[in-house]
């Protein structure tokens, strides 16, 4: 991949709307520059959970998800020890026995997985596969480590992009059913909210959830009772 290319693909990421476009961009990308034949993305989400986030193919999460099941493999690893881990033959390979063994049965001969980090955070990893033992060459170690920072920087920003808009829809909702209590039940905001919340505890449903069910149905979740009922305990 030259200089070309990595112009071509910081403008390509970036102009990326949603992350599953964004998500898109990096694995074709992956798949060209550094000339392997399947690729995907992890990511980390609050907590440690894990998830595979998009694959060009199915053995990719195969060996993604034996990874989490295990709680072991060079996906995982790399998040907390080093930006880059190579396997040059997983036929060879006894750090992740039941990984290296998914990988032969599946037929992929070497990894290359690179960490996804920003100054501030850990996306999660970029993995490359091939089919071939020794497949990556200190080069492509290089381009790798190159390209993950472009996608780590352009996934953290559609993600926190995603996040935004999320939060915006949710304030929206929580609004627009405030709105319907309080000229319903004649509450006011205060009250509004305190029903909301009561239902989302007492369902243990996401506030949000709560209230666009009540947006669509014009009902509570779970409210069979007459409509004073609701305003009783606020």
């Amino acid at each position: 991949m030259d200089a070309r290319h990595f112009a071509e693909l910081a403008v390509a990421l970036h102009d990326e709307p949603t992350v599953e476009e964004t998500l898109d961009e990096v694995l074709r990308f992956a798949v060209d520059g550094v000339g392997c034949s399947m690729a995907g993305v992890v990511f980390v989400h609050g907590r440690g959970r894990i998830e595979t986030a998009a694959a060009t193919h199915e053995a990719v999460r195969e060996l993604e998800g034996i990874q989490v099941a295990e709680g072991s493999g060079p996906d995982l690893e790399v998040l907390d020890a080093d930006e880059v881990i190579r396997v040059d033959d997983t036929g060879a390979c006894d750090r992740w026995p039941a990984w290296a063994a998914a990988a032969d049965r599946l037929g992929v001969g070497s990894l290359l997985a690179v960490r996804l980090h920003t100054r501030d955070t850990t996306v999660g990893t970029l993995n490359l596969y091939a089919a071939e033992p020794g497949s990556f060459d200190e080069d492509d170690v290089a381009v790798a480590h190159i390209f993950a920072r472009h996608a780590a920087v352009a996934l953290a920003s559609a993600r926190n992009l995603r996040n935004l808009w999320e939060a915006v829809d949710a304030r929206k909702a929580v609004g627009q059913a405030q709105g319907i209590l309080m000229e319903r039940y004649r509450l006011s905001p205060d009250q509004a909210m305190a029903v909301l919340l009561r239902y989302s505890q007492d369902g243990n449903l996401k506030l949000r959830v709560v209230a666009e069910q009540l947006i669509e149905t014009t009902r509570l979740p779970s409210d069979g009772g007459e409509p004073g009922e609701v305003s009783s305990g606020a």
